[in-house]
């Protein structure tokens, strides 16, 4: 028993030795697939940035040469090492094998398809102001897998890009445009009427310059009045590049400045809403 054992063993030396060159080269090469590939896909990124308007998608095009250049790379090295039928079962994707491969690996490769459409449809860039299932931040990266949005108190979130393809996006600085709203509840007195507040309001939203005046102006809407109160509602377009700062800070702004300037002609200001 003990010579079978060493038999068995001398066997599978002598298959390790001839082996053992292969083995060297497929590790060599698959070494020199992965620093080609890195240096190509960067090489590949900062020309695609350079060119492209857009370094979302750049950035993914070269996310995805990369790991194109080393699944190359891993072929040869299989096929080096002998393994062709497994090379010829990879390029083919054919067989029940493959079936149950493609099974397992459903949502990866869900997710990245649906990268890939994300990217050539871009409904969002760099830096966008998005919201995505009731989560608000902005877009930071788009790989392969995952989506990257940073919220405003620092969290990041990595969301799946099949979620993101799937959900509803609120993207808030798409245009460069966004209206924003609030409400304010106007004492009149006895002799006042809703339309000097709206004249009040009208006339100081005219002098802020991050104020939009076309071509999207300014305007009050009267939503329920009384014999001495008037609930009026504030509309305003703004730039909404930086969404928090250029647009969330100018609403809070302008909600404080109009009381004052409601409340220096003579006028109550019991209430006040950002919605």
């Amino acid at each position: 028993m003990l010579q079978d054992l060493q038999r068995v063993l001398a066997t599978y030396w002598q298959q390790f030795l001839y082996i053992l060159p292969k083995l060297f080269i497929a590790l060599l090469l698959l070494i020199v697939a992965v620093f080609v590939a890195n240096r190509v896909s960067g090489l590949l990124g900062g020309r695609l940035r350079r060119r492209s308007t857009d370094p979302l998608l750049a950035d993914f095009l070269a996310s995805i040469g990369k790991w194109v250049m080393v699944g190359l790379g891993l072929m040869l090295a299989l096929n080096i090492l002998g393994f062709s039928g497994i090379v010829g079962s990879l390029v083919g994707a054919a067989g029940v094998s493959a079936f149950i491969v493609g099974f397992a690996f459903k949502d990866i490769a869900e997710n990245f398809l649906a990268g890939v459409i994300l990217a050539f449809n871009r409904p969002f860039h760099i830096n966008d102001t998005v919201e995505i299932k009731g989560l608000i931040g902005h877009v930071e990266a788009l790989n392969l897998r995952i989506t990257l949005i940073r919220t405003f108190d620092g969290k990041h979130i990595y969301l799946p890009n099949s979620l993101v393809l799937k959900e509803p996006l609120i993207n808030y600085t798409r245009d460069g445009n966004l209206r924003q709203e609030f409400l304010v509840s106007v004492e009149l007195g006895e002799n006042a009427s809703p339309d000097v507040a709206t004249t009040i309001i009208l006339n100081y939203l005219r002098t802020i310059a991050d104020v939009q005046q076309t071509p999207q102006a300014p305007y009050v809407n009267l939503e329920k009045t009384t014999a001495t109160t008037a609930d009026l509602r504030v509309y305003f377009w703004a730039d909404a590049e930086d969404y928090r700062r250029g647009v969330l800070q100018l609403k809070s702004r302008l909600m404080q400045e109009v009381k004052q300037e409601l409340l220096g002609a003579g006028l109550g200001v019991p209430a006040l809403a950002g919605a």
